[in-house]
C-alpha cells in the first residue's frame, strides 16, 4: 500500500512579471498518452494505445442526432437532463437490477463520466478527508483528489490476477476516510469485480460515513457470459453509492463526451449543487437523440459478443507470439505479458515496440503511484479488424 501524497502534492511555484502562482497541481509532465500517441504519429505506427474506436458509430444513431438538430433542440436542456432520458434510464436500471431509481432526483446527465466523476469528488471530498482507490488507476481520480485538497490513499493491486486484498483496504479506513472509488470493468487491466467483492465492499462501508463512487463505464463490455455487478445491484451498498456511466463508451462515440450519474437523492440532491456551477446543462440534441436511440435495448445488448469477438481475434492472432495475455474479463482492453520479449522497462519497452516495430501500446506503471516492475502493456481491441490484425502481423515477427 502506498500514501500519494508524499511524491503529488509537492508544491509547484510559477513566476511571472505579471502573476505568480503555486499551481494547484504537482508538476506531472506529459502524459502517457500524448507520449505514446506523438510516437505513433512520428513512426507511422498501428495504434492499439488509447482507448477509442476507429470505426464509424451506428448510422441510425446519427440520423437521430441529425434529425434533432434540424427540429431545433439546441438551446438548453434542464440543469439534471432531459427528464424523457432520465426516465428511459431509470426504466433500464430498474430492469436491470431491481431497483427503484427515481428519475426526477436520482439522475443527472453529465458532460461525460469524467465530469461527472469530478463533480463527485469536488460534492463531497473536503481538505484533508482520505479519499482510497485501487491502483493501477484510471488517470483522472488523483488529481481531481488533489484539488479537492484531500488525501489519496492507493492500494495496489498486481499482475497476474490483480484481485483486491479488502482486508488491505479495511485497514486503510479511518476516521478521515470520505471515499471509496472502484472501476468496474477496470480500466487499464481489464478485470471485473464478482458478488464476493461487492459484498466485501458492502461489509467494509456499513454504518460508516463514506461514499463509493463506482465508475462502471464499461458496464456492457463484460464477457465470457459474466455478469455485471453493480453498486446498484446491492441495496444497502446503492445508499451509499454514486454510480457514474459513459454514453460515449457504450456507442463508440467518446469525442460526444456524453455521461451520467446515478445516486440516492440525498447524494444527488448535492451533486447537482456542484453541476450547476460547473458545467448547468448538457447537448440537448444529443441527449434528444440518445433517448430515442435507447428504445432499442439490443444496441447495448449486443455489445459483448461484438467486443468478445475483437477480443478474441487479436488473442487469436498473437498466439504465435511472444506475448502472453492476461485474461481480460470486461472492458475493451487486453493486457500482455512481454517478459519473454524483453527485459525492459514497460515505459521503455513501449517506446521501443512503437519506434522498431509499428505498435502504439500503452504501459501501465503511470497508473500506480508506487513503483511497479509488472512486465505489462496494455492494448486497446476497440478497433477495426483490419487494423488488429495488421497490429498482430507486426507483433508476431518479433
Amino acid at each position: 500500500m502506498s500514501t500519494l501524497s508524499d511524491t503529488t502534492l509537492s508544491e509547484s511555484c510559477y513566476f511571472h512579471p505579471m502573476i505568480n502562482y503555486e499551481s494547484k497541481l504537482p508538476p506531472v509532465g506529459t502524459s502517457i498518452f500524448a507520449i505514446m500517441s506523438k510516437l505513433a504519429q512520428e513512426n507511422n505506427a498501428v495504434n492499439l494505445g488509447q482507448g477509442f474506436p476507429d470505426y464509424e458509430i451506428s448510422s441510425k444513431l446519427k440520423d437521430l442526432v441529425d434529425k434533432y438538430v434540424q427540429q431545433g433542440k439546441n438551446q438548453y436542456a434542464p440543469m439534471p437532463g432531459l427528464l424523457s432520458l432520465r426516465e428511459t434510464l431509470s426504466k433500464k436500471y430498474n430492469l436491470s437490477y431491481n431497483c427503484n431509481i427515481n428519475p426526477e432526483s436520482e439522475i443527472t446527465i453529465h458532460t461525460g463520466a469524467t465530469q461527472a466523476i469530478f463533480t463527485a469528488i469536488m460534492a463531497f471530498v473536503k481538505r484533508d478527508d482520505e479519499v482510497i482507490i485501487m491502483e493501477p488507476a484510471y488517470d483522472c481520480y488523483l488529481p481531481t483528489i488533489i484539488l479537492a485538497e484531500a488525501k489519496p490513499i492507493g492500494i495496489p493491486v498486481t499482475a497476474p490476477d490483480f484481485k483486491i486484498d479488502w482486508n488491505k483496504v479495511k485497514e486503510q479506513i479511518s476516521d478521515k476516510t470520505r471515499m471509496i472509488i472502484i472501476n468496474n470493468p477496470h480500466n487499464p487491466i481489464g478485470k471485473i469485480l464478482v458478488r464476493e467483492d461487492m459484498l466485501a465492499l458492502q461489509e467494509i462501508v456499513k454504518d460508516k460515513n463514506i461514499i463509493v463512487l463506482s465508475d462502471e463505464v464499461y458496464e456492457h463490455l463484460i464477457y465470457d457470459e459474466m455478469q455485471h455487478q453493480s453498486v446498484l445491484a446491492y441495496p444497502e451498498l446503492a445508499l451509499q453509492s454514486i454510480a457514474v456511466y459513459s454514453f460515449g463508451k457504450t456507442f463508440h462515440a467518446t469525442g460526444w463526451k456524453m455521461g451520467y450519474s446515478i445516486a440516492p437523492d440525498y447524494l444527488m440532491k448535492e451533486m447537482r449543487n456542484v453541476h450547476q456551477w460547473n458545467v448547468f446543462s448538457v447537448n440537448s440534441f444529443l441527449q434528444e437523440a440518445l433517448n430515442d436511440f435507447l428504445q432499442d435495448p439490443e444496441e447495448y445488448h449486443k455489445l459483448p459478443s461484438f467486443f468478445q469477438r475483437k477480443r478474441d481475434l487479436f488473442k487469436e492472432a498473437l498466439s504465435q507470439s511472444k506475448l502472453r495475455p492476461l485474461h481480460c474479463a470486461g472492458t475493451y482492453f487486453q493486457l500482455y505479458d512481454y517478459s519473454e520479449m524483453s527485459d525492459l522497462s514497460d515505459v521503455e519497452f513501449a517506446k521501443w515496440l512503437v519506434s522498431h516495430h509499428g505498435v502504439a501500446t500503452i504501459p501501465i506503471s503511470p497508473f500506480y503511484s508506487g513503483k511497479n516492475e509488472a512486465k505489462v502493456v496494455r492494448f486497446c481491441f476497440a478497433k477495426d479488424d483490419r487494423t488488429l490484425l495488421a497490429a498482430a502481423d507486426k507483433l508476431s515477427v518479433i
